[in-house]
């Protein structure tokens, strides 16, 4: 049967979710199709085919509130063409779709899974408490599985045909009226921090008036830079930096964590990274628990030394 992935657009574009989850869906089944809301242009159309897609379903809702049109189509569709699956990422509309369309067709929604397998029922593995626990849970019963996917819980890989149908499919009335008056694009510097090799993260011990050495050790890393809820809450530097449950999921190579203490709320947003490098003058701080490699120094000390070092290699 069937797997099919959700995702809004940007600029032409599918939504880096949608290419992870698209790699997912190649390994649970042979038919694969995506449900795009907005304009996909011809590369983004291509990305998506590049990672699986076979048909894609294009649905542009203008200036309208796309998912109470987007679960009215999708509720027809999945009527007509009995999918098994179909794959949600965490971006709002993403969310606000599974949603409205779970209470349309009666279904329940599982969110934030890690992994999904389908040798018999659906089962699906997600992460509570932060994290510290994980829950395995089958859908029972006639219909759809409804699945929410945690950001970078799989690694977007090519492997579909290169080519797609594609399929446009006329915006429904709802009766809902709700229009979008205007579109702000996400202040950010640098390198785009969900997809960077390397990311610098500072925290509260870093201090406000310190916090550009986290962008100087960045620029002689080629890194993005983080920061923890703390940081943000403070007005330190934008919500877009924020790395933990309520900000970014990152799994870069490296993530150095800098006057960070390892808070629940940021390890889950950065657990999966390939190594973790730690500074911080608290040997007793959590943030150690999870690191590869930990210094116990003060970040006002270490950081300078460790940008002091790199310049003289360049």
């Amino acid at each position: 049967m069937a797997v099919w992935v959700f995702t809004d657009t940007h600029d032409g574009a599918p939504s880096a979710g949608a290419l992870e989850m698209l790699t997912k869906a190649r390994s649970l089944s042979a038919s694969v199709a995506v449900f795009a809301v907005g304009t996909l242009d011809e590369a983004g159309a291509g990305a998506l085919a590049e990672h699986g897609a076979q048909t894609i379903f294009q649905m542009d809702a203008g200036d309208q509130l796309a998912a109470p049109a987007a679960a009215l189509a999708l509720e027809t569709l999945i009527n007509e063409h009995q999918p098994e699956i179909v794959l949600f990422g965490m971006e709002t509309t993403d969310r606000d779709t599974a949603g409205r369309l779970s209470a349309r067709i009666d279904r329940p929604v599982l969110a934030n899974a890690t992994e999904i397998s389908n040798d018999g029922p659906v089962v699906v593995t997600n992460e509570i408490l932060g994290g510290i626990k994980r829950v395995v849970t089958s859908f029972e019963g006639e219909g759809v599985a409804l699945i929410v996917t945690r950001s970078k819980a799989f690694t977007a890989e090519p492997g579909g045909s290169g080519s797609a149908v594609t399929t446009t499919i006329e915006t429904p009335e709802t009766g809902i009226v709700a229009t979008v008056t205007e579109r702000h694009v996400e202040e950010s510097e640098g390198p785009d921090l969900e997809a960077a090799a390397i990311v610098v993260a500072g925290g509260r011990g870093v201090g406000e008036e310190k916090f550009s050495l986290m962008d100087e050790l960045a620029q002689q890393l080629g890194a993005a830079v983080g920061a923890s809820r703390a940081v943000v809450d403070a007005g330190w530097v934008p919500y877009s930096y924020q790395v933990g449950q309520t900000g970014k999921t990152v799994k870069p190579d490296v993530y150095i964590a800098c006057g960070i203490s390892g808070a629940m709320q940021h390890v889950v947003g950065m657990k999966d990274s390939g190594t973790i490098i730690a500074i911080n003058k608290d040997e007793e701080a959590p943030i150690f628990g999870i690191a590869d490699l930990g210094i116990v120094g003060d970040v006002h000390t270490v950081v300078p030394a460790l940008i002091e070092a790199l310049q003289a290699r360049s």
